[in-house]
């Protein structure tokens, strides 16, 4: 309910929930299920309960679709007792709508479990009137997602790979952590090695919390593109003593904290920006275990350009974009944008983008990093700054990467980096690096 009436983050809100309740490990992990995987196929248990309501989801109190959708996912998706589904629903619709709701939430419910589960879902797809329609629903993504979806594989020229990512974006993804270079090492953890990242490692189940490296905040959990996009930047070129770094919209942190331990470990200084205070603050939490830990600015990022012209060796800009590449983890965003929010945000891309530029020195690195794969947060932002000023060049990122993970990613020919859940087991993340020309050593 939080996230439908606040634009809660379930990822943010629930861990905290659940500390408090003081939940044990089955039932924070089955608390876990029930409102990630409620959240995540919203769209399919929607048309669920329009066929056996028969009335459009949006006009039934959102309170009591809440319900519904809860118990929907205990129905068609868990094993749950249908007894003891339709009984909790029924006392859940007591105390958010009237009287009146409780039977029709009762009613809903018991017609629903008249049917088999796999009966349920035919019908659903037969209810499609287009084929955007139906992987909508049997996939429970937006359309425009989907679509969207289906424009970067083609500029792949793996379009058949769609169903496939947007089945990934449905299987909560493993635990992955990041062991901080020069503060502690992936050896110590009790994991597996992660795939590509040199300092990742993954947990198959328990609390990562529980390690002791986490514990003390020198080993983070972060997913393993996260980790990819700021090695690219940090370890595109040996590092040169006194060299000067600038991570340009740092919040919450986690690459802030990875770029600031390997600019330690090779003689650099980073500095954090966050523009909004209470990121900030979660980004000052992240570099505490440095010390002294890196100074964090407040600065407008599309401003920092023209303040500090030419003065940062590398910069990390991690734009703030729809973030369609995490569904995984975040399995709410993808009913909380909108195909304008593209648009929106592809501006702000492009004024961070360019103020980056100015704030790069001549030589100097810059790495673009958004969580999504849609093309106009990604090649098109990346084409437009290179179409206008002659002074930069793209890097072959790929190339670096192969200098950086254990073992080689599966990638098309290009001068960017595109990761994918289904292929990598990653978060989608595009990456670019582009060099500032230094026209002074020609």
């Amino acid at each position: 309910m939080a996230v439908r009436e606040s634009d809660a983050y379930a990822n943010l809100l629930l861990p905290v929930r659940i500390e408090r309740a003081r939940l044990s490990e089955a039932d924070a992990g089955l608390t876990t299920e029930l409102t990630y995987g409620t959240l995540r196929l919203r769209g399919y248990y929607d048309r669920v309960i329009e066929l056996a309501a028969n009335r459009p989801a949006a006009d039934i109190d959102p309170a009591i679709l809440d319900v519904l959708r809860l118990a929907c996912h205990q129905l068609l998706s868990m094993r749950v007792a249908q007894h003891a589904a339709v009984d909790e629903a029924v006392s859940l619709a007591k105390t958010v709508g009237s009287n009146s709701a409780t039977g029709f939430v009762n009613g809903v419910l018991r017609t629903i479990t008249r049917t088999p589960a796999d009966v349920w879902h035919e019908r659903a797809l037969a209810s499609a009137k287009t084929d955007d329609e139906r992987l909508s629903l049997e996939f429970s993504h937006p359309q425009w997602v989907i679509r969207s979806f289906r424009q970067s594989l083609a500029a792949e020229d793996r379009e058949d790979e769609l169903e496939q990512l947007l089945a990934a974006d449905n299987i909560p993804p493993h635990v992955s952590i990041t062991a901080l270079p020069g503060e502690s090492s992936v050896a110590e953890l009790d994991a597996h090695e992660s795939e590509y990242s040199p300092v990742g490692a993954t947990l198959d189940r328990g609390d990562p919390a529980k390690l002791d490296a986490v514990r003390h905040g020198t080993a983070r959990v972060q997913d393993e593109g996260s980790q990819l996009a700021a090695l690219a930047l940090s370890r595109a070129r040996p590092v040169a003593a006194g060299e000067l770094w600038l991570d340009l919209c740092a919040g919450p942190g986690g690459k802030a904290a990875l770029l600031a331990a390997e600019a330690r470990v090779g003689g650099a200084t980073l500095i954090a920006n966050e523009l909004v205070p209470a990121r900030a603050q979660l980004v000052r939490n992240a570099l505490q275990v440095f010390e002294p830990a890196p100074e964090v600015w407040e600065i407008d990022g599309t401003s920092i350009g023209d303040t500090h012209p030419e003065r940062f060796d590398r910069i990390l800009l991690d734009a703030p974009c729809t973030g369609l590449g995490a569904l995984r983890r975040r399995p709410e965003a993808r009913w909380r944008k909108q195909p304008k929010d593209v648009a929106d945000l592809a501006e702000l891309q492009l004024r961070l983008l360019r103020s980056a530029v100015r704030a790069l020195k001549p030589g100097g690195i810059l790495a673009y990093v958004t969580c999504s794969p849609h093309l106009g947060e990604t090649r098109v932002a990346v084409q437009s700054v290179l179409r206008r000023d002659g002074s930069l060049r793209a890097i072959d990122t790929p190339e670096v990467l192969r200098g950086v993970t254990r073992v080689p990613l599966d990638l098309p020919e290009a001068e960017h980096v595109q990761l994918w859940p289904h292929r990598h087991g990653t978060d989608a993340m595009f990456i670019q690096l582009i060099e500032k020309l230094d026209e002074s050593a020609e």
